[in-house]
C-alpha cells in the first residue's frame, strides 16, 4: 500500500463511530426508547443521552456490561470503544497492492480503493469518493489507467467523483447494484448477487448486502493466480471497524447482511470499509459491538 511523494495520505483514519454513535444505532435497532433502555440497564437516561451527544460521561465496566447486555452488543467491543482503545489489526497477506483513497468527510473520512498488480499502472477502482478535487488529490501517481469501476452504493461521498473518472478514463465500464438511484446514472451495469467480473488478473465477486441502502454491494476481490493470498472485501457502508452502517433501508436486512458476511468469509479476509480504517474478519468477529454471539466466541 502506498502513494507517491507529496500526495495527501491519511495514514491512520479515525474510527467511523464512537461509543455514542454505536449506542444510538443499537437503541434505534432495538425498537426501544432511550428511557426504556436506561431502565433495563439500571442507568439514568441522561447519562446515556450525554454519551450519545458526545459529552464527558463515563460508565464503569459493570455499567457497560449491563448496557451491552440490554442492547445485545458485544461487551468487548463496547468496552474498547469506551476506553478509546479499539484494537486494529496489522494488515498483511494481500497478493496485490491496495491503495486506500481517503478523503475528508465530516469529522472522519470517506474511502475509495484502487486494487492493482504491484508492477502495473492499471487498477480497479472501488467507489469514487466525495468529488473530483478530493479524488485526484489522493490519487497515486503510479496508477495511469483504470480497467473498471465498482460502486458499492449510491451516496454522494461514495460516487461523487464518478463523472470525473469517466472524463479522465473514457469508456471505462462501471458496475453497481440494481436500484433507482444507480439506474438514473447512465451507463452503470447492474450486477446481481453472485456475479463475477474478471479484470486485470483479478476476480471480483458480488455480494448483495442490502440494509444500509436498498441497492448495496460488497465486493470480494482475489487473485486467482495467488490462491494462498488473503482475500479482500470492499464493504461500503455495511461494516466498519468497530461498527456497522446505519439501517436507512431495513434493519433486519442489514443485520442479515452483516451476519452473512461473517458466515461466508475466512478470518484472514481484509475488510476495506467505506469509512474509517482497514480491518479483518477475525478482528471484527472478536471486537465489533454488533457481531453476533456465535461469531464473537
Amino acid at each position: 500500500m502506498g502513494h507517491g511523494e507529496g500526495e495527501m495520505v491519511i495514514e491512520r483514519p479515525p474510527l467511523e463511530d464512537e461509543l455514542g454513535d454505536v449506542l444510538d444505532k443499537a437503541i434505534r435497532m432495538s425498537g426501544r426508547t432511550e428511557a426504556e433502555v436506561a431502565t433495563a440497564a439500571d442507568l439514568a437516561e441522561d447519562r446515556i443521552r450525554n454519551i450519545i451527544d458526545y459529552g464527558d460521561e463515563h460508565l464503569d465496566a459493570g455499567e457497560l456490561n449491563r448496557l451491552a447486555g440490554v442492547l445485545g452488543l458485544n461487551p468487548r467491543g463496547v468496552t474498547a470503544l469506551a476506553s478509546e482503545r479499539y484494537p486494529l489489526p496489522q494488515i498483511s497477506g494481500l497478493p496485490f497492492c491496495l491503495y486506500p483513497l481517503r478523503m475528508p468527510h465530516g469529522i472522519g473520512v470517506a474511502n475509495a480503493y484502487l486494487v492493482a498488480d504491484c508492477s502495473s499502472d492499471e487498477a480497479l477502482l472501488f467507489d469514487t469518493g466525495t468529488g473530483e478535487e478530493a479524488l485526484w488529490r489522493v490519487w497515486p501517481r503510479k496508477i495511469k489507467r483504470v480497467a473498471a469501476v465498482f460502486i458499492t452504493h449510491c451516496e454522494t461521498e461514495h460516487c461523487g467523483g464518478l463523472a470525473a473518472v469517466r472524463r479522465r478514463y473514457p469508456g471505462v465500464p462501471v458496475f453497481g447494484p440494481a436500484g433507482a438511484a444507480l439506474r438514473a446514472r447512465e451507463g452503470i451495469v447492474a450486477l446481481s448477487d453472485g456475479a463475477r467480473v474478471d479484470e486485470c488478473g483479478f476476480a471480483v465477486e458480488v455480494r448483495s448486502t442490502p440494509g444500509h441502502a436498498e441497492g448495496h454491494h460488497c465486493y470480494l476481490v482475489h487473485a486467482p493466480d495467488a490462491p494462498q493470498g488473503a482475500p479482500l472485501v470492499v464493504t461500503g457502508d455495511l461494516l466498519f471497524a468497530g461498527s456497522i452502517g446505519g439501517a436507512y433501508y431495513c434493519q433486519k436486512r442489514l443485520r442479515r447482511s452483516v451476519d452473512d458476511l461473517f458466515h461466508d468469509m475466512e478470518e484472514d479476509t481484509v475488510l476495506a470499509p467505506g469509512h474509517g480504517p482497514l480491518t479483518t474478519i477475525k478482528n471484527e468477529r472478536t471486537y465489533n459491538p454488533f457481531v453476533s454471539e456465535k461469531w464473537s466466541g
